[in-house]
């Protein structure tokens, strides 16, 4: 398979960008996937693919670099030219491609310098410096010894120039955007389920039974045969468990006669997160509450430990939860940068095509797939 690379631009209002029918996400590249498995050093195996990596998206992406400073002519909706100047303004990407793109290592933040045991803390640390990195990143060229201690002592993969080492007025950690759908739906609630389900809290019968007594309804999705007995839950279905999370643990009793009330607020909080975050439209008081939320699951989580599920909470996917109320101030709503988008596309585009070709070359196959489609739906649209 390979990675799929989308672009949009970012004055499409979200009403049209939320809707994959009016195509607001080109697919603009293919990335190759090759794990180079006939590299027998591991570590020089992952070097090499991180390399093939950004090499690719520099081809891909090296035009904006160019035109980023100079400028370039464009017409817009209402047929005037216009002096514009493209730049890379953010990356949407589950946690591994943002840990690739930033060249950072994986069980670290990409956007700030937490050290790998203070993950699970709340708090704020030191962002990453992107000038300290392109200045590392610049030594590449030379001597290989200095290059590497340079960026072993910044905490960074030692990536041979990566895609946007060139690119005007972007800050690659800044730009890595929060993503409800891998970091807090598939990932954050996926853990707290797993959490409230262990025999050790109120265990899969207690929970299953819940499920199974709510009665139809036209508002919620009905787990008839209880929720822990799904498998490759989607973000979809996720989202449906939410929903009713918060009632199915409600006045269920703990072992051995412990008292749930931190368990519910540590429930309650990171639902309270998990929709004040999805929300369309923010204000200073929505986002003061976001990170309240966050604070007062920080203050119960350890009931958590307490009952013997967790001994740590050093998981990247929930330091993540930081970073979500100053990205919110710099780009907007998270709908405007939710991977939820493109992974309607990533079925369409790439797995449709994937299954509709029957060729031992696959990627040509699915480009002229892809090339037939487009054709069509011009044609639809002009008929």
């Amino acid at each position: 398979m390979v990675y799929p690379v989308y672009m949009t631009i970012g004055n499409i209002p979200k009403d049209i960008r939320r809707k994959p029918s009016w195509h607001t996400q080109i697919l603009i590249a293919y990335i190759p996937t090759d794990k180079l498995e006939f590299i027998d050093i591991k570590a020089a195996r992952c070097r090499a693919v991180a390399n093939l990596f950004h090499s690719c998206l520099q081809h891909v992406l090296g035009l904006i670099a160019l035109y980023g400073e100079t400028g370039i002519a464009m017409v817009s909706s209402d047929g005037v030219w216009r002096c514009c100047h493209p730049i890379f303004a953010c990356f949407v990407g589950d946690y591994p491609k943002q840990a690739l793109v930033t060249c950072t290592y994986q069980g670290c933040c990409p956007k700030c310098l937490v050290p790998p045991d203070r993950l699970g803390k709340p708090g704020s640390f030191p962002p990453r410096d992107y000038d300290k990195a392109i200045e590392i990143y610049s030594l590449a060229g030379g001597n290989v010894h200095p290059f590497h201690a340079a960026c072993r002592e910044a905490g960074l993969k030692p990536v041979f120039h990566p895609f946007w080492e060139t690119f005007p007025l972007a800050d690659i950690f800044l730009s890595s955007t929060p993503d409800i759908l891998h970091q807090l739906l598939q990932g954050v609630m996926k853990h707290l389920i797993s959490w409230l389900t262990s025999p050790l809290a109120f265990g899969p019968a207690k929970i299953n039974a819940r499920c199974q007594s709510i009665p139809p309804n036209h508002h919620i999705r009905l787990f008839s045969k209880g929720i822990t007995t799904l498998s490759c839950v989607s973000g979809k279905e996720h989202k449906s468990i939410c929903h009713i999370l918060i009632g199915l643990v409600t006045d269920l009793p703990l072992p051995y006669g412990q008292s749930s009330i931190h368990v519910l607020r540590s429930v309650r909080a990171l639902l309270d997160f998990l929709f004040l975050a999805q929300f369309r439209s923010h204000t200073d008081d929505t986002i003061c509450r976001l990170n309240n939320s966050l604070t007062c699951f920080h203050e119960n989580k350890a009931v958590f430990i307490n009952l013997g599920i967790r001994t740590q909470f050093n998981i990247p996917k929930i330091h993540s939860l930081v970073h979500y109320g100053l990205s919110i101030t710099l780009f907007g709503t998270t709908d405007n940068y939710n991977t939820e988008q493109t992974e309607c596309l990533h079925i369409d585009f790439t797995k449709k095509a994937y299954r509709a070709t029957n060729h031992k070359d696959k990627l040509p196959q699915m480009t002229a797939w892809l090339y037939r489609c487009k054709k069509v739906h011009q044609h639809a649209a002009l008929v």
